[in-house]
């Protein structure tokens, strides 16, 4: 089998192209990147080892797609990953770069007969409908109490009927963009192809920024030294995610790999889930004790547009239509993630600090 990842020397893309050719060593493994974001070329030489083949190449670009060898299956990670793009600024690159991008190769798709993996984002709802979910304080995070549901929404978090009506960021807007024009190409072409709505991704080989890996910037802020902020929602740090290691979404897009045959553009929510969730300040907390030391983090009250204040996967769907759920605790991602900032300070420190 050829597998093309696109985003292939990001996080989620290098991870889960180095994983694939470990457990798969006859397929072979092309991993297509623009090495736009700081920190992706380290990602090269790990490639390299892994026997995975890079092509430097632009998803925005038709050209860079059409140079490519008939391939088997995309597995399109590439993404411009910030609910902030497009504020204070234009949309040109953000909607280059998710929408036509996903065209292109879907045109490469169509072409070469080949199936599709997308990863979507949980920031395909609506912001002022996921603000108004009934949350309240318990210890040091919000929930959503036991006793309220909702259409697509109840305790256990966030089902893929969520009410879709609302401005959802120029980010999220671009990625629902996307899964509608998979779920067209799929029936219009009989294409094999599914969607996964992510939360929040982690775990080691994660270059985290402050709107995009947090939760790799909190560790390594710990570890390292320099300044954190609790943003918005009065700045106390009771915002909620769920957290996915890498490891948990490889096991899952290597199920599908191999059933791919089955989706014609069905839509998973995927994620840690309510077990697998964790506020700023119990983050804070963990990191704390992990790192052997405390850093003052200081409070912005202010709300960005795009900020929601809680988001919990409910995984029940895609465990019934696969068995698969994420098995590693909060606890054991951030161990991981401060081993891998410890075994390479030399290289990470200037990233982070």
């Amino acid at each position: 089998m050829k597998v093309l990842i696109t985003g292939g020397a990001g996080f989620v893309g290098s991870n889960l192209a180095v994983k694939l050719k470990s457990a798969h060593p006859d397929f072979r493994i092309f991993s297509f990147d623009n090495l736009k974001r700081r920190g992706s070329e380290l990602a090269l030489e790990r490639l390299q080892l892994a026997k995975v083949e890079f092509i430097h190449g632009d998803i925005r670009n038709p050209e860079d797609l059409e140079q490519l060898e008939k391939i088997d299956t995309i597995l399109e990670c590439s993404a411009e990953p910030s609910v902030q793009a497009g504020y204070g600024g234009g949309s040109k690159y953000l909607v280059n770069t998710n929408l036509t991008g996903t065209v292109n190769c879907l045109e490469l798709a169509r072409k070469s007969r080949a199936s599709m993996i997308f990863l979507s984002t949980s920031r395909v709802y609506p912001i002022a409908a996921m603000r108004s979910l009934p949350l309240e304080r318990v210890g040091d995070r919000l929930d959503i109490p036991r006793t309220k549901s909702g259409t697509g929404w109840s305790a256990a978090g966030i089902d893929a009927d969520f009410p879709m009506k609302g401005n959802r960021s120029l980010y999220g807007a671009t990625k629902l963009c996307s899964e509608i024009l998979i779920q067209e190409y799929a029936a219009m072409y009989d294409m094999p192809a599914v969607i996964n709505r992510c939360g929040v991704i982690t775990g080691p080989w994660q270059m985290g920024k402050v709107d995009q890996g947090f939760v790799t910037l909190w560790a390594a802020r710990h570890l390292f030294g320099g300044s954190l902020q609790y943003i918005g929602f009065g700045g106390n740090g009771l915002q909620v995610r769920d957290i996915l290691h890498i490891d948990d979404l490889f096991e899952l897009v290597d199920m599908q790999l191999g059933r791919i045959q089955d989706y014609r553009g069905e839509v998973f929510n995927v994620g840690g889930g309510r077990e697998i969730s964790v506020s700023l300040l119990e983050l804070s907390q963990i990191c704390s004790k992990l790192a052997g030391n405390s850093i003052a983090i200081d409070a912005q009250p202010e709300t960005h547009p795009a900020d929601i204040p809680y988001y919990v996967t409910d995984n029940r769907a895609i465990t019934s239509n696969t068995g698969w759920k994420p098995v590693r605790p909060v606890q054991d991602i951030l161990t991981d993630i401060f081993g891998w900032l410890s075994e390479n300070e030399s290289n990470l420190r200037p990233l982070f600090c």
